[in-house]
């Protein structure tokens, strides 16, 4: 059963969704070789709770930590470790909050040190999916725009989306009606309405789409070991164009500010 949001209800899932993407921005700051998942999963737990939010993802379903931390061949779901990060490292950093009773949503994939080309690719091959994609979610078109304009996009580049991972309807909860597959045929799927509000989450793999767990129970893995990239943006479905909830705004401009 899809819930649509009233207009109120939409700038409640704004405010939650600028704040994942402030928080976002506060681990690009730091985020380098020698940092580790903890050290940022702490930053950013902090930062939430400082803005009077919680932490969506702590205790959802037990997983232990704020963040999903993700790393190279890792898709999503990624436990947090003590473990550096190294240079040619790419890191996906998944963060929800909750916050006056609505959650926000996004990810973002960092560089750590120098990536090598082929890798660098895939991020920027991904990131343009999810901005091609949501620009799709507008009324009356249908919700294989948004999931086929991605696939089309990676796939005629060399890239495979996973199959089993998809984005989800966003609100007071964290997972809600409907699915947002990253693939699928344009013109098809249920017709989007004006107060939809979704996750739209691309997961892009070097190699094939293939996936499997590790034995800590979260983690997902490309299964041939190949670079896997990740970004999200919560949105809202309006006449004309795309509302885009979240920011990749300020994530840029601390990763812009830590290159000079």
């Amino acid at each position: 059963m899809i819930s649509y949001k009233t207009k109120e209800q939409i700038e409640y899932i704004r405010e939650s969704a600028q704040l994942v993407s402030k928080t976002l921005a506060e681990i690009a700051k730091v985020i380098n070789e020698g940092v580790t998942g903890l050290e940022i999963d702490a930053l950013a737990e902090t930062f939430i709770n400082d803005n009077n939010a919680k932490p969506m993802f702590k205790g959802y379903n037990g997983f232990p930590n704020t963040l999903c931390i993700s790393i190279n061949e890792a898709v999503v779901h990624g436990v947090p470790t003590s473990k550096s990060f190294r240079s040619g490292d790419i890191v996906s950093v998944d963060c929800g909050v909750l916050l006056n009773g609505y959650v926000g949503d996004s990810a973002f994939t960092f560089e750590i040190g120098k990536v090598n080309e082929e890798t660098k690719k895939l991020l920027k091959v991904t990131r343009e999916s999810l901005e091609l994609g949501i620009e799709k979610a507008i009324v009356n078109n249908r919700l294989g725009d948004i999931s086929g304009t991605i696939q089309d996009y990676v796939q005629a580049r060399g890239y495979s989306v996973v199959r089993e991972l998809v984005g989800h309807g966003v609100g007071k909860q964290l997972h809600e009606a409907p699915e947002v597959p990253n693939y699928g045929k344009v013109g098809t799927g249920i017709l989007l309405k004006e107060g939809l509000v979704i996750a739209v989450e691309p997961m892009i793999n070097l190699g094939k789409r293939h996936i499997s767990q590790l034995e800590d129970g979260w983690t997902i893995v490309t299964k041939d070991k190949s670079p896997s990239a990740h970004f999200e943006h919560t949105i809202a479905v309006a006449k004309g164009k795309v509302d885009v909830l979240s920011t990749f705004q300020y994530i840029d401009a601390a990763l812009m500010k830590n290159r000079l």
